[in-house]
């Protein structure tokens, strides 16, 4: 290209960038705005921080009351015959704001699981001694009208809360079955034990072949599902040699995405060979031994699934586990006739416990019961033991939203001579709401790009604006790393672990922030303010302030000297006001104020809010966040020019629009208002943020297949010209393509006809050699970004025998009491799953300007000139046409949002993220005694009893039961 060529290129892209900036300056008026700079302090982050223990830490009182009744209740009860089964179901439901569904303040609800017979005596027996913290609970109550669900979750799986609801809906979840167990939510397995570091040894040899295999497997996994994010864990499987299941070649936290691979790597599995049990028990011996990796650094635990054998293992045992610092905790799995006695022995010698898994029924119960003997120290530790743990955020069953939740063990102390007086009765819980918690931090107070977040000592945040769950679960934690929330970056990692450590201070970074709709990255400054507050012992919220420094949280406001007062005499009635300026106003849902409400018409509610204004004292902060009000009312009288129609819509120009802090938007004309299509808040809109990170010029092109305009943020929204932008003359329109692409590599503009339906779209699939040469000459930088929150569908089993198209439901949906629901509970239950997901984000990085290149093959080449406009988002490239070479046309490259299975898990395996996990453990105690290790019958339920319950789970799900819930 010679240097004429290359000059009048230059020369063009410095006149479309004079164009445009005129343009857009003359019509939007904006010589008439200032920017008006925010102080931001960190005292900002310290009050929200100050507000958020106060919240968190009022209900641990009624906690330690909890438990104090509690203990008094079970010593007051004794197990008696007599018991009888009064229930009754209250009339008095109503529908209450705070828990969004029908309750009743007089009375408790109970909840009992559907695989536990509620006629038995033990739950009789819980039921009544339960029955008095109806009065606690409503006490609780009066003294602090904020709390939330409170509940006694039992170690027998008994779940009492306040205020009384119904369980279901059965408008909404006809014919669902119910598979809710207390003992298997996240708070109660935090709760109920130290943290562990387990290690799952399964007999993989030739006799578990067939049905009992299939039962191992689903032992493993709902075996992985009583653990928490404060556990570590692996699987081994063995026959003539041990070998790790998954790719982890040392304990992992015990998370949910960890699990789910371990489950994965269970189900693949096969069964071979002879029984080796030294060899299994030394490879487990040595995982729980490692010292380099991240561990638990409590209880230490071995779980056998078999199918029993001759072999003791003793002197394996001998070696590693002479001090009995291992429990060792043995299942036997199937029907067999092989003696029980050696791995009985090793159960009993190891501290641990034998169990029996003869059929499906026993998995649920057999699975989670060995949290009893874990609990044993925590009894006999007494009150060094009684200390409120708060749980990783996760879905309430009653539908509450996200919570975190504070809880204490419940020790049984009746008889100190007896087995029952070292055991847990249950759990306490009081819930604390995320949606509470958030209206602590004040969100319009420091800009649009700020925000406060919060961490707990795993990492996981507690708050934060891309913590939104789009399908979770309520079986699950919902846990999102900080660093898979943002961007990850060393400055990050290493705030993070600050952060975890509880140290104090602010940071300014540089970082890559993502767009608010996800696919462009902008880099920004951002100032981070960490304070954190310690709860208890056992966690701690660390909350973080996360803004851009002046000019941030800049808003644009008309020059009236700051003086609301003037505003008010220029605005002397909104009707006047509204008829002199001819425009649109669009106000955000925002709640203003607690008792102004905003309303579908909205110049009703802009003359509301007016007359609202009026009748405000401003000195009053209970009522109303009044710098936020006097805020939006300054915005309000924010208007164009006097005679705003005296700037002409020229070359084009379909509206003008003033967005403001204060969640008002104007537009010019009115009519132009009433089809206004972006975000009504702003600090939820994308062009309104992005603005805020840069002085530049920014120019969004509408999504690809609308009939949209191009909208630029500094106030103007351009139509498609071709005689304006197209920068080539006519004749050389067939053999030059001539492009303008924004930050993000999204077309805005071209002189191909054919280019002109894909306005919008990433240039990428419309040429890719072009542009993976713009990628290859820094002109575009790519980052690859997760998405741990998606939804997808859900990958069906194809490996039965039946068509591709008919579902063939495992044996491990057949243990799973769901598989037996409807198969419309099928489909809904199979349309969508959490997953993660892959996105690329293309941004400028390099501050050159100029760039020009040759992409082709062998007998073909396009040559090709890019320069970036200064003072916008924008690059003007022209380039031989693209039809001119079709032979190198290479395959499109990928933008958009794509499944994935995310990093690889064995490599961050390898290398850990940093955590603190709880300050205490209690895995050990001398005065804990050994009354036995399991398989008498009364511990081990009879063949009959699960056949029986069985029997039951099918009765029931023939619709033939009442709900599970029973109010008393």
């Amino acid at each position: 290209m010679c240097v004429f060529v290359l000059l009048r290129i230059k020369e063009w892209a410095d006149q479309m960038q004079k164009d445009l900036i005129s343009l857009t300056d003359t019509a939007s008026g904006m010589d008439s705005l200032i920017e008006v700079n925010i102080i931001i302090s960190p005292s900002i982050a310290i009050s929200a921080s100050l507000s958020i223990y106060i919240y968190i830490s009022r209900p641990l009182s009624l906690v330690w009351c909890c438990l104090s009744d509690c203990l008094l209740l079970s010593l007051i009860h004794s197990l008696t015959c007599s018991l009888t089964n009064k229930r009754f179901v209250p009339d008095d439901f109503q529908d209450d704001p705070d828990f969004k569904r029908k309750v009743s303040y007089n009375t408790t609800a109970v909840h009992i699981p559907t695989d536990i017979y509620n006629g038995s005596t033990i739950v009789l027996n819980e039921l009544n001694w339960t029955e008095a913290l109806e009065d606690v609970f409503r006490k609780n109550k009066e003294e602090d009208p904020s709390l939330l669900w409170q509940v006694f979750g039992s170690a027998t799986g008994l779940a009492r809360f306040f205020p009384a609801s119904p369980w279901m809906d059965s408008s909404k979840t006809q014919q669902k079955i119910d598979l809710y167990d207390v003992r298997r939510r996240p708070w109660y397995i935090q709760g109920a034990a130290s943290p562990k570091d387990m290690l799952i040894l399964v007999d993989a040899s030739g006799s578990v072949s067939g049905l009992t295999l299939k039962l191992i497997r689903t032992s493993v996994s709902e075996m992985l599902e009583t653990l928490s994010d404060d556990d570590y864990v692996n699987v081994v499987s063995f026959h003539e040699t041990a070998k790790v299941a998954a790719c982890f070649q040392n304990l992992v936290q015990a998370n949910v995405r960890n699990k789910k691979i371990l489950k994965v790597a269970v189900q693949g599995i096969t069964a071979k060979g002879i029984t080796n049990y030294r060899g299994g028990f030394e490879k487990a011996f040595e995982q729980l031994a490692l010292m380099n990796a991240s561990r638990a650094n409590c209880n230490k635990i071995i779980m056998l699934f078999t199918d029993g054998g001759e072999e003791k293992a003793t002197e394996i045992f001998n070696k590693y586990n002479s001090d009995k610092k291992v429990r060792i905790f043995t299942f036997s799995v199937g029907q067999h006739n092989y003696d029980k006695g050696p791995i009985q022995s090793m159960a009993c010698e190891n501290r641990g416990y034998y169990y029996e898994i003869p059929s499906i029924g026993a998995i649920r119960i057999n699975t989670q019961e060995y949290l009893d003997v874990l609990g044993r120290p925590m009894v006999k530790a007494g009150q060094k033991s009684k200390q409120v743990q708060w749980t990783n955020v996760y879905l309430d069953a009653l539908e509450l939203g996200l919570v975190i939740t504070g809880t204490l063990p419940v020790f049984n102390r009746t008889n100190t001579r007896k087995p029952q007086s070292q055991l847990i009765l249950g759990v306490m819980a009081v819930d604390v709401s995320l949606e509470d918690i958030k209206r602590l931090t004040p969100r319009f107070t420091f800009g649009p790009n700020g925000y406060y977040f919060a961490i707990d000592p795993n990492g996981y945040v507690l708050l934060h604006p891309n913590l939104q769950p789009k399908n979770p679960k309520f079986q699950e934690p919902v846990t999102l790393d900080f660093l898979d929330a943002e961007l990850e970056d060393e400055v990050k990692v290493e705030i993070r672990q600050k952060m975890i450590d509880g140290e104090t201070g602010d940071h300014m970074i540089s970082t890559l922030v993502k767009s608010q709709d996800e696919v462009r990255l902008l880099l920004g400054n951002r100032l981070r303010f960490s304070i954190p507050e310690t709860l208890t012992n056992r966690a701690k919220v660390y909350s973080s302030l996360h803004r851009t420094p002046s000019p941030c949280a800049n808003t644009i406001k008309k020059k009236l000297d700051n003086s609301i007062l003037l505003c008010v005499s220029r605005c002397q009635s909104f009707q006047s006001f509204a008829q002199r300026m001819l425009m649109s106003s669009v106000p955000s849902t925002r709640d203003y104020c607690k008792d102004l409400k905003p309303l579908k018409n909205n110049t009703a509610f802009l003359k509301e809010f007016l007359d609202y204004i009026d009748r405000k004292t401003p000195n009053n902060p209970i009522e109303c966040q009044h710098s936020r009000d006097s805020g939006l009312y300054g915005f309000m009288c924010v208007f164009f020019p006097s005679d705003p129609s005296s700037l002409p819509f020229r070359h084009g120009v379909l509206a003008r629009f003033v967005a403001t802090d204060g969640g008002i938007t104007r537009v010019y004309p009115k009519s132009a208002g009433q089809y206004w299509t972006e975000n009504a808040e702003t600090y939820e809109s994308s062009f309104y943020k992005r603005n805020l990170d840069n002085d530049l010029y920014i120019f969004t092109p509408t999504p690809w297949r609308t009939e949209e305009a191009i909208l630029v943020s500094r106030a103007v929204d351009l139509t498609i010209d071709d005689i304006t932008l197209k920068p080539a003359g006519d004749t050389y329109t067939h053999y030059v393509d001539c492009v303008i692409l924004d930050d993000g590599g999204f077309l805005v503009m071209s002189n191909q006809d054919n280019y002109m339906d894909q306005i919008g779209r990433f240039f990428g699939v419309m040429d890719p050699t072009l542009m993976l040469d713009l990628v290859n000459s820094s002109l575009y930088t790519f980052n690859k970004t997760f998405d741990y929150q998606s939804l997808c569908d859900p990958e069906k089993e194809t490996r039965g025998a039946g068509p591709r198209s008919v579902y063939v439901p495992t044996i491990a949906d057949m243990l799973n009491i769901g598989w037996w629901a409807t198969a419309e509970d099928l489909s809904d239950s199979m349309s969508k799953e959490g997953c993660i997901t892959q996105q690329t984000q293309y941004f400028f990085e390099s501050s050159e300007l100029s760039f020009k290149g040759t992409v082709g093959c062998d007998n073909c080449s396009r040559i090709y000139h890019a320069e970036k406009l200064p003072r916008t988002n924008l690059v003007f490239i022209i380039a031989d046409a693209r039809h001119t070479c079709v032979q190198c046309e290479g395959s499109p490259l990928v933008q958009d949002e794509q499944p994935s299975t995310g990093p690889n898990p064995c490599f961050l395996a390898r290398n850990p993220r940093y955590r603190k996990g709880p300050t205490n453990c209690f895995d050990d105690n001398t005065k804990e005694q050994d009354f036995g290790c399991g398989g008498a019958a009364a511990l081990s339920p009879s063949l009959w009893t699960l056949v029986g319950v069985q029997m039951l789970l099918l009765w029931t799900m023939s619709g033939n039961r009442s709900p599970a819930h029973v109010p008393s």
